[in-house]
């Protein structure tokens, strides 16, 4: 088992090399557009990203093998992703498991910021570890807020120059509208995103690391004697329903991104800003239903 400093040493470089690269070098990225092709386009400067809606309302329905757009309306406007974050934190860390410079075996420390984040949260206590397969658990079914700092600050150093790495991945995933100011999507003025990006992050996630796609659509996970159950109630419910994520704060919503297969197709449908949990998933459902349903 690698000790703390190792592993906080090994992944620093690769992260700031990553964020430097990307944010201060302009490079080009690649977009997905309405058609499904990756086009070469250049990161929006940030005050060219404008206002985000306060609990605006986006929604997109996108083919998962060839990106191609179903349905969209307001796809492209300004909002705050909250929890949808989680799925780029857990993109991180899956990079790092997939080249082998972190294990799931490995430990992380849990700091006192950490421990301090508000709920959602799985309530370890300053000074503990926890695995990196727990985390990755309560990441994608709990939605732990306080998970997704330990684990940006074990991996990067802080959660601020994770949160770098994170929008650098972005740009470099063709998510031009995104910008990342934490690891779990708790409020922040800077946290930006669009219903369009969420799915690029979704799809690439997806295609890149199918190994790691099981734990989505894990109902529950037990830990410490407490049954935690997952925040998309989809799963089990509707046919098909086999991940990814959910996300709420008061000034964004409830959103959710969710993969459906079915007829041995797959389909990406995000909604943001529901109004309740149970309105977004009635819309979820019946976008489903829509566009995966008979003659899918």
């Amino acid at each position: 088992m690698r000790s703390l400093d190792a592993l906080r040493s090994l992944f620093r470089r690769p992260f700031a090399l990553l964020a430097a690269l990307v944010l201060l070098a302009g490079c080009q990225s690649t977009t997905l557009t309405a058609d499904g092709l990756m086009q070469p386009s250049r990161p929006i400067a940030a005050a060219a990203f404008g206002e985000v809606e306060r609990r605006g309302h986006s929604a997109l329905v996108i083919d998962y093998q060839s990106g191609r757009t179903l349905f969209a309306d307001q796809a492209d406007e300004l909002r705050y992703p909250a929890s949808l974050t989680k799925l780029m934190t857990l993109y991180l860390v899956f990079e790092q498991l997939k080249s082998g410079r972190l294990s799931e075996d490995d430990q992380l420390l849990v700091s006192e910021n950490a421990a301090s984040k508000p709920p959602s949260k799985l309530g370890v206590e300053a000074g503990e570890t926890i695995l990196v397969s727990l985390a990755i658990q309560a990441l994608a079914t709990k939605s732990a807020n306080d998970v997704a700092t330990i684990v940006a600050e074990n991996l990067a150093g802080s959660e601020g120059a994770f949160a770098a790495s994170m929008t650098a991945k972005a740009r470099s995933l063709g998510m031009n509208r995104t910008r990342f100011a934490n690891a779990s999507g708790l409020p922040d003025p800077g946290q930006i995103s669009t219903a369009r990006d969420m799915a690029i992050l979704a799809r690439a996630l997806m295609s890149r690391f199918p190994e790691y796609l099981p734990i989505f659509a894990v109902p529950s996970y037990e830990y410490r004697g407490k049954t935690y159950r997952a925040t998309n109630k989809l799963l089990g419910k509707v046919a098909g329903v086999d991940g990814l994520k959910t996300g709420y704060i008061n000034d964004a919503g409830s959103h959710l991104v969710a993969t459906v297969k079915r007829g041995g197709r797959r389909l990406i449908v995000v909604v943001l800003g529901g109004k309740s949990g149970r309105e977004r998933d009635e819309e979820v459902t019946a976008l489903i239903e829509r566009f995966a349903g008979p003659g899918f």
